[in-house]
């Protein structure tokens, strides 16, 4: 008896263990494969919050171009909402179009940024085209925000999820698994998409988008002994005969024959096969995120029971801790790697903070962007270590852009310049590696130039030369250049108006968005006229001199436009000492110009916003010399000398030698690029209102304007109606492209 049940016993305790070893091996080890396809993507995400919402237990994840971007995420321990919030947050167009904001940049770079529409490379005076539209910068940036909590692992086997993705090299044609690195260095060179983002050099290789020789890496995860296989498939198919109508969709086609006949048999060895409806959706349509993401619910949604079989069957659940991002980083030292060109206080003055530090990591992003927007440079790639001694550091991997001659091009027309069209030549590491040398020459209605020499030296003083030659011709009061009344029915004539003005100067940053600078100028200017004309001349000559100053500037630009700004604030203060001239109306004395400008932008409520300007400027010293007193009037950007724009008059309307003005402009931003404004300024102007407290009293000149402005590549299009009630004459003023 005793031995039946020690028998009975024991078949029990076998079942029972052979139950749990049952058990245990139904317990599924899943991998989860996303493919590449840009935008389209995005749909990834929604499939992973199907998957969360299952409990569904990945163990391991292989992706390719932007499978690979999600797949990182996921796999560093954010839930697919995580994601989604993520996301929703994230203005992709923006990222992947390198738009630095206007703080980026000098204020050398920034008047190079808004005079050019297109800069081609132009070395051995040939022209050729960039290798991409974008450098990919701010998508490394974002990445690497994204995964500071996992920059210490450089094996993505390592990580809460281990991961893998998929790379192409570009020289050898073959695939490239990437399985260690620095996980935003590998995920980049996946989704570097060919002509959209350059080649990402790693190692021995120059790698491109994973997606040109493996889109769906199921093989290499099926390799990692999982049992079964989701995979997300947000690929094209062939398009039928009636969308091949052009060049590039043919172009298109024929580099999907491959990705398409592959995905057959790859679609059949995967288990569970998940294909959001993304007919219709470009690889760049990263606008319609929102309805991507929903798309890729939908298809979960649609293979729910499925996957809820693949959860039943998991005991163990997923289990990770939430991610807790960072948002802050020490740096004790920067290690620069891959220049030998560019000096350490140069790359330092360009960063604009100083190690030992730990800032916010947008600063720090911020600094990368500042070096950016120099455009010495193809791309900035870093990663924190711990130094030998255990400190912070950060490796900084520069990778110099071999053009140094550009040619630039641009078009403008005003109603003062006319039609102008700008042929430029920049050459930098002219004379030394951190200078840059520009020649504008205009052609048009007005002929002019501008040439500078510029050599940056970050935070320490830095060297400037420019010259620049203006001309114009308008219409102006006969009393604003002459005194001579002997003539009382000619009241305005044409005036001819030209400049040429040499500066020496140097300047320095203070406080990251102040610089300052100190300078001497040579300016010979003539203003004549053929209206009227004396002593058998072709023309009257009002002034024909030469001037020698010396002069201080005070700068201060964080306005986010130039043109239509909605945040910032803008100061500009300048000193002029007129110590020399030929003195062509032998009544020159020494004498000295001040003037102020101060603006604040700022967004009330949406998309309106409200910017506020002030300035004024008085003369000091004997009221000889009138040519160059301030004269108000008209609608524009950069005018020379002492000329101040004011809507309601017409140009060069207003004149004294001493003024202020207010301006208030409310614009809304519409369409994205389009504005609809209305600005309102006012001002006191005449010969020494400082003196006779009339600047302090009821303005005596006031104009308003209505206008509607377009940003474009070229620059923008601006149309304003503006009248005023003193004169009760209303105005159009129109202009399109960069002022220059």
């Amino acid at each position: 008896m005793k031995r039946w049940i020690f028998i009975c016993i024991s078949m029990f305790c076998f079942l029972t263990v052979s139950a749990q070893e049952e058990s245990e091996k139904r317990d599924l080890k899943v991998g989860l494969v996303l493919s590449g396809g840009g935008a389209k993507g995005l749909a990834h995400i929604g499939a992973l919050k199907i998957i969360d919402s299952l409990g569904i237990r990945v163990d391991y994840v292989g992706g390719t171009s932007m499978g690979a971007i999600i797949g990182s995420l996921y796999s560093s321990g954010y839930t697919g909402e995580q994601i989604d919030s993520i996301f929703k947050k994230t203005d992709l167009n923006e990222l992947i179009q390198d738009e630095l904001p206007r703080s980026a940049k000098t204020f050398y770079e920034k008047e190079d940024a808004e005079r050019y529409a297109i800069t081609l490379p132009f070395d051995s005076f040939k022209v050729t085209f960039p290798s991409s539209i974008s450098k990919g910068q701010n998508v490394y940036n974002k990445l690497a925000e994204l995964l500071l909590h996992v920059e210490n692992v450089d094996d993505f086997s390592k990580l809460p999820i281990p991961f893998l993705c998929i790379a192409s090299d570009i020289e050898k044609g073959e695939q490239v698994v990437l399985e260690k690195g620095y996980l935003p260095d590998a995920i980049t060179a996946s989704g570097a998409f060919p002509s959209l983002f350059e080649p990402i050099p790693m190692g021995e290789r120059l790698l491109i988008d994973g997606g040109v020789t493996n889109n769906y890496p199921i093989d290499e995860i099926k390799a990692k002994n999982v049992d079964i296989i989701i995979g997300v498939d947000v690929q094209d198919g062939l398009a039928d005969r009636e969308k091949l109508q052009s060049a590039p969709s043919i172009l298109t086609q024929i580099n999907n024959f491959r990705t398409i006949n592959a995905m057959k048999v790859k679609s059949k060895q995967t288990d569970i096969y998940i294909r959001p409806n993304i007919k219709g959706f470009s690889v760049i349509a990263f606008d319609k995120g929102r309805e991507l993401i929903d798309r890729g619910e939908a298809a979960g949604r649609a293979q729910i029971e499925v996957l809820k079989s693949v959860a039943e069957q998991q005991q163990q659940k997923r289990n990770l801790s939430p991610v807790k991002r960072k948002d802050s980083i020490a740096i004790n030292y920067i290690h620069l790697r891959g220049t030998d060109n560019f000096t350490r206080s140069y790359v330092r003055g360009k960063l604009r903070f100083k190690t030992p530090t730990k800032i916010p990591f947008k600063k720090f992003t911020e600094g990368i962007g500042n070096l950016a927007a120099t455009g010495n440079f193809t791309g900035i790639r870093y990663q924190r270590i711990k130094s030998s001694d255990g400190k912070d550091a950060i490796i900084l991997n520069l990778r110099e852009k071999p053009n140094t001659l550009f040619l630039r091009l641009a078009a403008h027309y005003d109603d003062v310049y006319k039609t102008a069209g700008l042929i430029n030549v920049t050459k930098k590491k002219l004379l030394f590696n951190n200078d840059v040398a520009s020649l504008d020459f205009i052609v048009g209605d007005n002929t002019r130039y501008n040439f500078e020499y510029y050599i940056d030296k970050g935070y320490y003083w830095s060297i400037g030369l420019k010259s620049q030659f203006n001309k114009f011709e308008h219409g102006v009061n006969y009393d604003l250049i002459s005194d001579d009344t002997s003539n009382p029915d000619l009241n305005r004539i044409d005036v001819e108006v030209s400049d040429l003005t040499n500066r020496l100067y140097i300047q320095t940053v203070l406080q990251e968005e102040f610089v300052f600078g100190l300078g001497a100028e040579h300016k010979r200017l003539k203003i004549a006229s053929e209206t009227i004309s004396q002593n058998n001349s072709d023309e009257t000559i009002f002034e024909r001199s030469d001037f020698g100053s010396a002069f201080g500037f005070l700068k201060l630009d964080t306005y986010n436009n130039k043109y239509f700004p909605s945040d910032g604030l803008f100061f500009s203060g300048d000193f002029h000492w007129y110590l020399l001239s030929s003195n062509f109306n032998k009544n020159f004395e020494p004498f000295s110009f001040a003037r102020a400008k101060i603006g604040y932008a700022v967004t009330l409520i949406d998309n309106f916003s409200l910017n506020l300007i002030s300035e004024g400027g008085f003369k000091l010293g004997e009221p000889g010399t009138t040519s160059l007193d301030f004269v108000l009037g008209g609608f524009g950007n950069d005018f020379i000398n002492n000329y101040i724009p004011f809507v309601g008059y017409d140009f060069l309307s207003i004149a004294g030698d001493s003024f202020v003005k207010g301006t208030i402009t409310l614009d809304y931003n519409f369409l994205t690029k389009h504005h609809l404004n209305f600005t309102a300024n006012y001002a006191n102007a005449g010969n020494n209102i400082f003196d006779s407290g009339e600047w302090f009293t009821t303005p005596n000149f006031n104009g308003y304007a209505i206008g509607y402005g377009l940003e474009t590549f070229f620059g923008p299009l601006q149309v304003k109606y503006s009248w005023s009630p003193d004169i009760k004459k209303d105005t159009v003023f129109f202009s399109t492209g960069f002022w220059f």
